[in-house]
């Protein structure tokens, strides 16, 4: 691809794109700016990697609109954006291949149940079953070895990978990715206590609902509802090893880092953005747009839009980091105290 047309394609998505330098020079593909070579693109977007910018061998460097880049090596061609973290991500699309999960086709072992309904296009793997009652929309994709209950419903556009578990029932959006060994819809964790200390399984009578344009990572798992639905919203991004409880709503485009672990009931707004191992008791409730920090331990609600949490037990971050401050001067203010407690035995001896 020329320079010229990454430049025309990068124009397609922003107001202001400015080339810097021959636009003639062919890039095969992308590259990190610290090991970039001739023939390579790369970007900064954050300014600590703007050291690297004197040394780099990529022939295309995708900046900040506030980058001089007068200042750096000569020979080295410039694309100056708003945004060049996200300018980079839409040439990642360029140039990426698409990968292979099935098909095209039904595979020869695959088990399809009775009245199942599959639109145009659908590919599924080998090996991989579908119950009774499906419904696969056009151009969706089920994975070697998956395995759809009855009556799974999923939309257009969808790629369910290998080794993917959908209890009956589950709802599934379009253009939506599911990666290897997530279970969706398994029972949630109830259970009564019994006064001999036993303990009586809640029957798990609802579903799963994940929105349109919706990831979730390996080996997540997404519990049904007791009653009722656990929702996913809409364009909603979830990395591996997340645990989602039943009877939970996660708002649209919220995204969650790995190891996360939601408990029943529990309700975060839109676009919030929750750290890796942060842990939520159950039934609380976040509004939109709320950060939580990794490693966060949430033990109550925040309905406050905006704001960032962070610590065990979870707060606002300035006074969250106020405590902490605290906590590293206590070794200093028990030295203190003892000279104080020293100086005040030796006035009463006196």
């Amino acid at each position: 691809m020329l320079i010229s047309e990454i430049r025309d394609y990068l124009g397609q998505f922003f107001g202001s794109v400015e080339l810097h330098g021959s636009g003639d020079g062919v890039i095969s593909g992308p590259g990190k700016i610290e090991t970039a070579e001739r023939g390579q693109v790369t970007f900064v977007s954050n300014e600590k990697y703007l050291r690297f910018l004197d040394a780099t061998e990529a022939s295309l460097v995708i900046v900040g609109e506030g980058v001089d880049t007068a200042a750096y090596r000569r020979g080295t061609v410039f694309i100056r954006v708003p945004d060049p973290y996200t300018a980079f991500m839409l040439l990642l699309q360029k140039f990426s291949k698409p990968r292979r999960i099935a098909g095209p086709g039904i595979a020869r072992t695959a088990v399809i149940g009775r009245d199942v309904r599959l639109g145009s296009g659908v590919s599924i793997g080998e090996y991989a079953v579908v119950g009774d009652g499906c419904s696969i929309g056009d151009n969706s994709v089920i994975g070697p070895h998956s395995v759809l209950l009855d009556d799974v419903a999923v939309g257009s556009g969808t790629v369910i990978s290998a080794h993917v578990t959908c209890y009956e029932g589950t709802v599934i959006g379009s253009r939506v990715i599911i990666h290897s060994g997530s279970v969706i819809g398994a029972d949630g964790f109830g259970f009564a206590p019994q006064d001999d200390g036993s303990y009586l399984k809640i029957p798990q009578l609802g579903i799963v609902e994940i929105g349109d344009d919706t990831e979730i990572g390996a080996n997540t798992t997404i519990d049904r509802a007791t009653m009722g639905s656990t929702v996913i919203g809409k364009g909603v991004k979830i990395d591996n090893l997340v645990q989602v409880a039943h009877n939970c709503r996660i708002g649209d485009h919220t995204v969650i880092a790995a190891q996360a672990g939601i408990s029943g009931s529990v309700i975060l707004g839109k676009c919030c953005m929750i750290g890796g191992q942060a842990g939520f008791a159950g039934h609380l409730e976040l509004a939109d747009r709320i950060q939580v920090a990794a490693k966060s331990g949430l033990s109550k609600s925040f309905t406050d839009a905006g704001i960032s949490l962070r610590g065990t037990p979870a707060q606002p971050m300035r006074d969250q980091l106020k405590q902490e401050a605290l906590v590293r001067s206590l070794g200093s203010m028990k030295e203190r105290l003892e000279k104080l407690e020293a100086e005040l035995r030796r006035m009463q001896q006196g």
